[in-house]
């Protein structure tokens, strides 16, 4: 017989009010015993590696779920009737992932916490969104996240371009003229399609890439990407953001150093031995607390680095796992 299900409402208030990190590893036990008896796939998975809550005391110890099983099967806590359906960005013929989102507003008080965190309230800003692929594709959850934003913001110029870069550029030299906050989001390829083009000084501009070359463009090393942005836009810092579609939460950067918000964290793996989880290198595991819904624990294709701080760096990707939209290119 299954536990009962938990105080979800309550458990969720817990987990936009971590401020440490008992508070985190708690909620993290407790998310994980909720996800393992009401999850099928996590907590068959869980069963099929012989790991059971009574094994479970650290954060090291829980299980992380193998991220492409979002491309296979319907990960969902409980019954959910998805209110949203979020796909990953893949190239013709690639399987993608699908992330059955039960309550669109748990992902809007994530992203909406997050960004208020590293950036302050949408409505001291300008928002602009450059993510052509993503608008074309169709159910991206950063699309969702920047129209989301851009609303609250509630600035007349905020909004998405497509490949009107000029228009861009008009909007922006009179938002700098303005002395305007602005914070323009935009997919690797394009802002350096951007940059070619509009070279401009942004004074008053975050410039946040949320990685992606889609094949367009040759991959660049993060330093090389930071330095052709900074030089174009005379900017000493670049943004980045890291988030994919079967996560709620996003971790941001400043010139390639990622910070997570109070509910989120980074494990390294071992990349030979999943199971093996501690180190400052190897492949990276997300704990997404606020995806209580889905699976909160995410071992991704991702290879990272830690840093002293808790912060961390992407390095690339595990060998022969598919080239996706989120921040993936090497240092």
């Amino acid at each position: 017989m299954l536990p009962e299900l938990p105080n979800t409402k309550k458990l969720t208030d817990q987990v936009f009010s971590i401020s440490n990190e008992k508070a985190f590893l708690q909620i993290a036990l407790e998310v994980f015993r909720f996800q393992y008896f009401h999850n099928p796939v996590y907590g068959d998975y869980c069963k099929a590696i012989g790991r059971s809550p009574e094994d479970v005391k650290s954060l090291q110890s829980i299980p992380f779920l193998p991220i492409a099983f979002f491309k296979t099967h319907a990960v969902t806590t409980g019954d959910v009737e998805p209110e949203v359906i979020f796909k990953s960005s893949g190239t013709t013929g690639q399987t993608t992932s699908r992330h059955l989102l039960k309550d669109a507003s748990l992902y809007e008080r994530s992203f909406l916490a997050c960004f208020e965190k590293f950036f302050g309230r949408p409505e001291q800003h300008c928002i602009l969104g450059l993510l052509p692929s993503y608008l074309e594709q169709g159910s991206s959850s950063l699309v969702y996240m920047v129209d989301d934003l851009v609303r609250k913001s509630a600035h007349p110029q905020s909004g998405f371009y497509l490949y009107d870069h000029a228009k861009l550029s008009e909007t922006l030299m009179q938002l700098e003229a303005a002395k305007q906050p602005t914070v323009l989001f935009g997919v690797t390829y394009a802002l350096l399609d951007f940059a070619e083009s509009s070279p401009m000084p942004l004074s008053s501009t975050i410039i946040i890439e949320t990685g992606g070359m889609k094949g367009r463009k040759k991959e660049l090393t993060k330093a090389a990407l930071y330095q052709q942005l900074g030089a174009a836009f005379s900017k000493n810092i670049i943004h980045s953001e890291y988030g994919m579609t079967e996560l709620l939460s996003q971790a941001y950067a400043e010139n390639g150093r990622y910070k997570c918000p109070p509910w989120m964290k980074v494990l390294l793996r071992d990349e030979t031995d999943p199971f093996c989880i501690g180190g400052n290198s190897g492949a990276i595991n997300v704990i997404d607390l606020a995806n209580l819904w889905s699976c909160s624990f995410i071992a991704t294709e991702d290879l990272g680095k830690r840093h002293t701080d808790g912060s961390f760096e992407v390095m690339g990707r595990i060998d022969n796992t598919d080239i996706r939209g989120c921040s993936q290119l090497a240092l």
